[in-house]
């Protein structure tokens, strides 16, 4: 089956293409060969996908959108889920929460509104708000969001839960883009920080800092 590509466009999809051939590949070759070894549920699916878009040989911007997105979320070793055997505290109770550039010299309050305003404001700049539009939602929606900054102030694991693939990924990319900064500090000694956000969105996003459960049943 051949695959026509026109526009622009074409190297995207090429890329998506050998991107999902790519896990294919991986997928299968790392699994163990055992007589139980069968496909899994994820690789049915992605073969599913790449067939129709040979299939139908374009794809939509929206579509693209969401590939892209999924190609954000898988191509990155930093998710949550590596980091849950590690030592961390939640952000409402370490002592001094991490220090965000042009947040220093303040007191304690003052550094944990600071933190949350630029991150809030780091965020809204970085967000492509071009995904929202082509959504064309009739209501706002929101996701929850954790992300981790480690003792030594590096934002190290990250989790968006239950939202669309493009949003899902635009908003680990912008993580993803957070500077460095001072780390959290608890009884005088650096600690790794678990922080959690809501985000809302239609036409525009806003974000609120809030405590959230790592786990639905918390």
């Amino acid at each position: 089956m051949k695959l026509y590509l026109k526009g622009k466009g074409s190297l995207v999809y090429f890329a998506i293409l050998l991107f999902i051939s790519g896990l294919l590949c991986v997928s299968c070759k790392d699994a163990p060969v055992t007589p139980s070894n069968t496909e899994t549920d994820l690789i049915l699916k992605i073969n599913a996908v790449q067939e129709q878009i040979m299939a139908q040989g374009n794809i939509s911007q929206q579509e693209e959108q969401a590939l892209l997105g999924l190609c954000s979320i898988v191509s990155h070793n930093d998710g949550l889920a590596n980091h849950l055997n590690d030592e961390k505290l939640l952000f409402k109770d370490v002592d001094l929460v991490p220090v965000f550039k042009g947040c220093r010299n303040l007191s304690k309050e003052e550094t944990k509104t600071c933190f949350i305003n630029e991150v809030s404001s780091f965020i809204n700049q970085e967000f492509n708000l071009e995904l929202i539009k082509e959504l064309n939602l009739p209501d706002p929606k929101e996701v929850d969001a954790f992300f981790i900054i480690d003792a030594t102030g590096t934002l190290a694991g990250m989790k968006v839960r239950n939202t669309e693939v493009s949003i899902q990924g635009e908003i680990l990319r912008v993580l993803r883009k957070m500077p460095r900064m001072a780390p959290a500090v608890n009884n005088g000694t650096n600690v790794s920080v678990l922080c959690s956000f809501k985000l809302y969105y239609k036409d525009a996003i806003d974000l609120e800092f809030v405590h959230i459960p790592e786990y639905p049943e918390e």
